[in-house]
């Protein structure tokens, strides 16, 4: 598995709009190293714990973003560092990432996950519960965490006028919520399996991981 030619692989795919996030979970700081070298520095993880550890002994201009489901209690140990957090699904979480961001003075940026999928098992909320979130006076007054975004993950399906159908259905949301909030720039959509329907429909973010890093090992 060459890392730095799947890499490279990508960005000659991908169009100059479209980040990738380099998913690393689970794999060791040499991988990550060679991606890298190769010229990817923005990398995504699911563990709070995993990405500091990491974190501490990568180089500084990578940007860690938090692509799993994140426990208020566990917001304290990414906030110094982290870019972008993916995955927020409730204004109690943007309230305790705000806390947190504040004590370091800083801005995190966030996105709020959409759930998109027909399987239970994903996390998300509606777009009418993003919107109230966005319209809440609690997020207006917030001065440390800015919704930059959606997030969303398509149907775990080889059908994909299915997939096709829940990413339009996510661009559209993403589009009518941008009339009224500008601030909303990405949309974080599509994985190794399915990121070329979702760049097709409108994704400005993909996250991939075993394309580039090879299968991963959960021992």
């Amino acid at each position: 598995m060459n890392i730095s030619e799947n890499i490279k692989k990508y960005r000659d795919d991908l169009p100059e709009n479209v980040k990738l996030v380099a998913i690393s979970k689970t794999k060791p700081n040499e991988d990550i190293l060679e991606a890298y070298e190769a010229g990817q520095r923005i990398f995504g993880e699911n563990k709070i714990q995993e990405m500091t550890d990491k974190w501490e002994a990568l180089p500084k201009d990578i940007e860690w973003h938090m692509v799993g489901h994140v426990q208020r209690n566990k917001v304290k140990y990414m906030a110094p560092f982290v870019g972008l957090i993916h995955a927020v699904d409730s204004l109690k979480l943007l309230k305790e990432i705000n806390k947190q961001a504040k004590k370091h003075e800083l801005l995190i940026k966030c996105l709020l996950q959409i759930k998109i999928a027909e399987e239970d098992s994903k996390f998300g909320i509606s777009a009418e519960e993003a919107e109230e979130i966005l319209a809440s006076e609690a997020y207006q007054k917030m001065k440390n965490t800015k919704v930059i975004g959606l997030m969303g993950m398509a149907t775990f399906t080889d059908d994909e006028k299915q997939v096709s159908s829940e990413f339009q259905y996510l661009k559209k949301v993403f589009d009518k919520l941008k009339e009224s909030y500008p601030a909303l720039e990405e949309l974080s959509m599509g994985m190794s399996g399915d990121y070329k329907l979702a760049v097709a429909n409108g994704s400005s973010m993909v996250r991939i991981g075993s394309s580039i890093f090879g299968e991963r090992n959960y021992n």
